[in-house]
């Protein structure tokens, strides 16, 4: 297990901070950040490894978020990433809370704190944990700055005519009939 946490320093105070955030996850971006970020850091540990020839086996992600639960000057989104498909177990998958804490009438911290699980259980305890360690760093830093980017320009993260992600970015396909 690679425990990870970053944060960042908003210029917001923490009420707009807050509907920010819930604006983000109702209107899909944070699935969409979500995904991007696991999936670019899973194609980095792919990379490294033998499933670098393996295109497609890990690029379905299932990103899953609790309720945002807010509690005096602060509110905490618990969240899962995983990768799905033929290839998905052999992927770190992460448990994290995604933190909001006010610190002053105009600024707010954004942390995520939480765990990546190494895949295969005992058997993906002989993964390179330095390797993962530096993807889950990276993924981690690309995915709060993302948020927090989007927190402080709303207007950015959902400007006209971008595309806005489905709360589910992955279905599996109708059954074919014969």
């Amino acid at each position: 297990m690679v425990f990870v946490a970053e944060e960042e320093c908003l210029d917001v105070g923490f009420g707009a901070a807050q509907a920010r955030l819930a604006n983000l996850i109702h209107g899909g971006a944070l699935v969409a950040f979500s995904a991007d970020s696991y999936e670019q850091g899973v194609t980095g540990l792919a990379g490294m490894g033998p499933l670098g020839s393996a295109p497609g086996a890990f690029k379905l992600v299932e990103v899953q978020f609790g309720e945002l639960a807010v509690r005096g000057d602060s509110a905490r989104l618990p969240l899962r990433w995983h990768a799905t498909g033929p290839g998905g177990v052999l992927f770190p998958a992460l448990d994290a809370d995604l933190v909001l804490t006010a610190m002053g009438e105009g600024a707010t911290i954004l942390s995520l704190e939480g765990a990546y699980r190494a895949p295969l259980g005992k058997a993906g305890a002989a993964l390179d944990r330095a390797v993962l360690e530096r993807v889950a760093t990276v993924t981690i830093r690309a995915f709060t700055r993302r948020v927090a980017d989007a927190i402080v320009h709303p207007a950015a993260a959902h400007a006209p005519g971008r595309e806005r992600p489905s709360l589910f970015p992955w279905q599996p396909p109708e059954p074919q009939t014969a």
